[in-house]
């Protein structure tokens, strides 16, 4: 599963930008300010950059500038409201692979954070294998054996969790925060139902409850 960084100030823009993402599937963090922007970005664990130039520490061109002098390849997209072309070529030319102009439709943003992730992204990685369980990541598509299946975004994004820590027991507050995200109610039984449904998809016996913990998909 992608991992998208953040780095916007604005909280109303944060929260929607990274609600749209984790509906679609991602993984996101979000920051509020350069420093913390350029350190996580830094750090290699995130696919992909949604960068608002207007920070506070250091702002989104100094960012971009000391990333890519750093040797930092990751995709970066600027989000921003500054819209003279004379900012956009500074953006542009100091390493950016996309930008965007504030106000923007969601639909959008998601189509280019996926052009950009697309590109990145080898093709042997398109498919994810645990045993006889394939899990298409360009087509949403799931097989078990001869059944296939079309995963809805949720069914999807709960099956990649799985199936890239095969073996492993992921509580009901992880898939909880990775795919639905914090503001949901921990109390919620969502991720149960959820289980249900890809149970019916890929077999009732490839996903196992551990009573008072959560659920592991066996190898």
């Amino acid at each position: 599963m992608s991992r998208i960084l953040i780095a916007e100030d604005e909280a109303r823009i944060a929260s929607f930008v990274e609600k749209g993402l984790r509906r679609s599937g991602y993984v996101t963090r979000v920051v509020a300010d350069g420093v913390a922007a350029y350190e996580h970005a830094r750090g290699r664990d995130f696919d992909l950059l949604i960068l608002d130039l207007g920070l506070p520490g250091h702002d989104g061109l100094t960012v971009l500038r000391k990333l890519r002098k750093a040797r930092v390849s990751l995709p970066v997209v600027i989000l921003t409201a500054r819209d003279s072309v004379s900012d956009i070529v500074a953006g542009l030319e100091s390493g950016a692979d996309d930008y965007m102009v504030k106000p923007f439709a969601f639909d959008e943003l998601l189509a280019r954070v996926r052009l950009r992730l697309r590109r990145e992204e080898p093709p042997e990685n398109f498919l994810l294998r645990v045993g006889d369980l394939l899990l298409d990541l360009r087509t949403r598509r799931a097989q078990a054996g001869e059944r296939v299946a079309d995963l809805s975004a949720r069914e999807f994004a709960l099956a990649e969790i799985l199936m890239r820590n095969p073996d492993r027991v992921l509580s009901r507050e992880q898939l909880l925060s990775q795919v639905w995200g914090f503001d949901y109610d921990p109390g919620s039984n969502i991720v149960d139902v959820y289980i249900r449904y890809l149970r019916r998809k890929i077999g009732a016996e490839r996903v196992q409850t551990v009573r008072g913990v959560g659920y592991r998909l066996r190898a």
